[in-house]
């Protein structure tokens, strides 16, 4: 298997919950264990984006999700914003990956300044002591000074920034592509196999022989 077995999803309350919810499925596709964090404001904007409405008890939402995507039993794993004793709150049980997707510009500051006000923030602030990989999913327009000052410190950690994005050289038809080519991004950082997006020059090698 390629990639990271267990892998950290963050949700946090920027435009463009497709992303996530879209990750969380191929990630539970590809046979990865998932442990899932949502916001509050995230929960709203995925229902506003989205025909999802999560349940608000923890548990009760690892069943939805569970369900929802076809995961095996205990796949998925949810903890709430104060769980400090699960195992992403601590460097010596955390995964070894993290994606934040969407990632707010609020939630990437306070990643950037080492705040832990929540267990999303927790999450990353260990990922990043530990050295593991970490990708932030922003989705804003324009970014303010302060949002590139924070995003450069962060890429000088080693965290992967990757702006919500998406080309249009594979000549998208629909939302969906257009969500799938961010998505498809995020899984080849992870090194874990997609097929929603040829690799450049893929489409052209096939199309000469």
């Amino acid at each position: 298997m390629s990639g990271p077995e267990r892998i950290t999803l963050a949700m946090t309350g920027a435009s463009g919950a497709p992303y996530g919810l879209r990750l969380l499925d191929c990630l539970v596709r590809e046979d990865r264990e998932v442990h899932f964090l949502i916001s509050k404001a995230a929960q709203l904007v995925l229902a506003t984006e989205t025909d999802v409405q999560l349940p608000a008890k923890v548990q009760m939402m690892q069943a939805f999700l569970t369900e929802y995507t076809g995961a095996a039993a205990g796949q998925i794993k949810v903890y709430g914003k104060e769980d400090w004793m699960s195992p992403v709150a601590s460097g010596s049980g955390a995964p070894a990956a993290m994606v934040v997707v969407p990632c707010s510009t609020g939630t990437l500051s306070a990643i950037a300044t080492g705040a832990c006000n929540n267990l999303i923030e927790r999450a990353a602030d260990v990922t990043l002591k530990e050295r593991r990989q970490l990708i932030l999913v922003p989705r804003e327009a324009p970014y303010s000074s302060i949002h590139l000052e924070h995003m450069l410190k962060l890429s000088n950690m080693g965290v992967t920034i990757l702006p919500a994005s998406p080309g249009f050289y594979h000549q998208p038809q629909t939302i969906d592509d257009l969500v799938d080519f961010v998505v498809a991004r995020v899984l080849n950082l992870l090194n874990i196999p997609q097929d929603m997006l040829p690799r450049w020059g893929e489409h052209h090698l096939s199309s000469d022989e």
